[in-house]
């Protein structure tokens, strides 16, 4: 694509895709953004519901789903994981490559369990089995219900990639959760290094929801903070990754063979328009982390990123005056991340319910 991708990659960013489609496996597109430095597939129920309502890709599949008489729940599933374990081949020699970090491949549990502890360990492990892949990650909602099912699933050696993480307090229990299930995975006798984890910090929703409340307030100090919390948030939660990776606690685990559970800066495309389009790609460049684009915002930045070096570690202090500074300006941050958390379970709900009806009514026509 570019050599701003490739500078990216130097400076040690994993270059994900935040999509996935049949077309574009079948017509070899994944393998063209491999060879151009994209080094991992992310997936969500939006994803999927956007790539079944295009194109004729699934229509075998669907018509063998209905001469079987499958029902919608396990169409949506056996369709997913098809795509999921293709990929996943696709991405096996980027795995290989890199010791097993990147090539990886995620799938999301069933979004309606997100506050089912019991439920969504079943359904990580029926994923786990069902794609089959070494280079899988389970995605598994960061919500208090999700953080002992990440414990559980990791304790067994499920790879896990932990999503819809919006504030400080959640990541550092998310971290807590990643830790306690390496501990329990050890006192099992599980080889540590075959567990992946990543842990997905969502971007652009925060400035998305904190500049609607700085608008509201109105006041020229409020308006200038317009555009800067999500940078802000997500430096500060690599902040809090750099003091877990320093305790003592990870250390013991790093020994045994363990690999840190990397931060991944998710909904990385800008939403507001007035923004520079790789915003959350250029002011997020760090070693040791992933970013998963969508195509738009990856050919953005293939086209004109700006990629001048770290960015993340020098700027702890202004991200710290940032927040204060939103604090001042009345920003109840408590209250924006638990707002994020409840409307992306939503959206999700959602979309996958989008997904069972667009795979109902493609069933019924196949």
């Amino acid at each position: 694509m570019s050599e701003i991708l490739k500078k990216l990659s130097e400076q040690g960013v994993s270059i994900w895709l935040d999509d996935i489609s049949r077309e574009r496996l079948r017509t070899g597109n994944l393998q063209s953004l491999i060879d151009n430095h994209v080094v991992g597939v992310t997936s969500n129920p939006t994803i999927f519901a956007s790539a079944l309502s295009k194109g004729d890709a699934y229509e075998g599949q669907l018509h063998d789903l209905k001469i079987r008489g499958v029902d919608v729940e396990e169409a949506v599933r056996a369709i997913t994981t098809y795509d999921i374990r293709w990929a996943a081949d696709v991405l096996r020699p980027v795995y290989d490559a890199t010791g097993q970090v990147d090539g990886r491949v995620s799938i999301e549990v069933d979004p309606r369990l997100s506050k089912d502890t019991d439920k969504t360990i079943a359904e990580a492990r029926a994923l786990w089995w069902l794609v089959d892949r070494p280079n899988l990650f389970i995605k598994i909602p960061a919500t208090v219900e999700g953080l002992p099912a990440i414990t559980q699933a990791i304790s067994e050696g499920i790879s896990v990639n932990v999503t819809l993480i919006f504030s400080l307090e959640r990541y550092r229990a998310v971290m807590d959760a990643w830790l306690t299930g390496l501990e329990k995975a050890k006192a099992n006798g599980l080889d540590l290094a075959n567990i992946e984890s990543v842990a997905s910090f969502f971007v652009s929703r925060v400035d998305g929801e904190i500049d609607k409340r700085l608008d509201k307030i109105g006041t020229p100090e409020a308006l200038a903070l317009r555009g800067k919390a999500a940078v802000a948030n997500a430096r500060l939660a690599f902040a809090a990754f750099e003091e877990v990776v320093e305790s003592s606690r990870w250390q013991a685990l790093a020994a045994a063979g363990a690999r840190p559970q990397r931060p991944l800066w998710a909904s990385t495309g800008t939403k507001n328009p007035d923004y520079p389009d790789t915003l959350y790609v250029d002011q997020l460049v760090t070693s040791g982390t992933v970013n998963t684009m969508p195509e738009k915002t990856l050919q953005a930045t293939a086209d004109h990123g700006n990629i001048t070096g770290d960015t993340v570690r020098s700027s702890y202090e202004e991200a710290w005056n940032t927040m204060a500074a939103l604090k001042e300006a009345d920003i109840d941050y408590d209250d924006v991340v638990s707002f994020l958390e409840r409307d992306g379970l939503d959206k999700f709900e959602a979309s996958w319910k989008e997904l069972l009806e667009t795979v109902s009514s493609e069933l019924k026509k196949a």
